[in-house]
């Protein structure tokens, strides 16, 4: 990936001023395009605005230690807001554009028509939305094949993941730029269908209302919820993904578990999905028996329950919870 790739954002607020935050950091040059049409003074105020919170956003982070607080005004010179008027200019030489006007399908189609109009030939389209599907996007634009999904989670500069979902007309080497050039920046993208909700929120909204379920039915008070998954649930899920921790405990756990709970709250939410049925049958319940989600067959269990045991102790001790023995 070259490192003088520029970038361009369609749409100025929240999203836009976090890709900016990243990239620059990167080392990239970034141009914020404002969506909308502004007198002179709405546009400066606007500009003035969106360049004061990305540098106190970056001085902030560098005044928890993440790097030197003089290193700010060199980032920030790699950039500019740019005013609908000169979309043209701030599109011009762009390689990816990433579009972050809000979740409204006219605001969407007409950020599309900018790029449509203004952009180079060979550059990329990439929506962050949350809540639209990259199949129905890719109708907006007449490049379907240079286009997709970038959804960034919020905070953008501090969270590494980026849910990459490509259209159906999508060219795989758009997928693979974007991929590549994201993982430049130290990011980490993953590749899903387009599917509401895509994989974190979906799966984070389950564990959300689950977790106000709690609270609503008098189970436990909120603080006692939150202590639970902080100290439980996140702990472990830093650690290790949530189809590895199956494995690590084994499927025929969660099957049991599930059906015991589908039958004690009488709610089918509860019960495993046909692929947990599928492994018991087929014997693929994790590291006992060398194979579940993943393949295990060919790997040295015990080292890797030794790097995975080592960052839990690492997580432990990050938290401030790993004490000495007594003796």
């Amino acid at each position: 990936m070259a490192d003088d790739v520029t970038i361009a954002c369609i749409g100025a607020g929240r999203m836009g001023r976090g890709i900016a935050q990243c990239v620059a950091y990167a080392g990239h040059e970034v141009r914020l395009i404002d969506a909308k049409e502004r007198e002179a003074d709405a546009f400066a105020k606007l500009r003035d605005e969106a360049l004061d919170e990305i540098r106190t956003a970056l001085a902030s982070i560098a005044a928890l230690g993440a790097f030197k607080v003089d290193a700010v005004p060199q980032i920030m010179e790699r950039v500019s807001i740019v005013p609908r008027g000169e979309a043209a200019t701030g599109l011009s030489g762009a390689r990816i554009v990433f579009e972050g006007v809000p979740e409204v399908t006219d605001a969407k189609r007409d950020a599309f028509a900018l790029f449509d109009a203004h952009a180079d030939g060979d550059a990329i389209l990439a929506s962050t939305t949350s809540t639209m599907l990259s199949t129905e996007l890719a109708g907006f634009t007449s490049a379907p094949e240079r286009f997709l999904n970038a959804h960034w989670l919020n905070p953008a500069f501090l969270m590494p993941l980026v849910e990459l979902s490509p259209a159906d007309e999508t060219d795989a080497e758009t997928t693979a730029f974007v991929r590549a050039y994201l993982e430049g920046m130290g990011k980490v993208p993953i590749v899903c269908k387009a599917s509401p909700g895509y994989i974190v929120p979906r799966i984070q909204a389950l564990a959300m209302n689950e977790a106000a379920r709690i609270v609503e039915e008098g189970v436990a008070s909120a603080e006692d919820v939150d202590k639970a998954v902080t100290y439980g649930f996140g702990l472990r899920f830093g650690v290790l993904g949530l189809l590895e921790f199956i494995d690590w405990g084994g499927g025929d756990i969660l099957y049991y578990a599930s059906r015991y709970l589908a039958g004690a709250f009488e709610d089918e939410r509860y019960q495993a999905p046909e692929i947990i049925s599928r492994h018991m049958e087929e014997g693929r319940i994790g590291l006992k028996t060398g194979s579940g989600f993943f393949d295990y067959s060919d790997m040295d269990v015990d080292a890797y329950r030794q790097r995975r045991m080592a960052a839990f102790l690492k997580a432990l001790d990050n938290a401030g919870l790993v004490r000495p023995p007594k003796l």
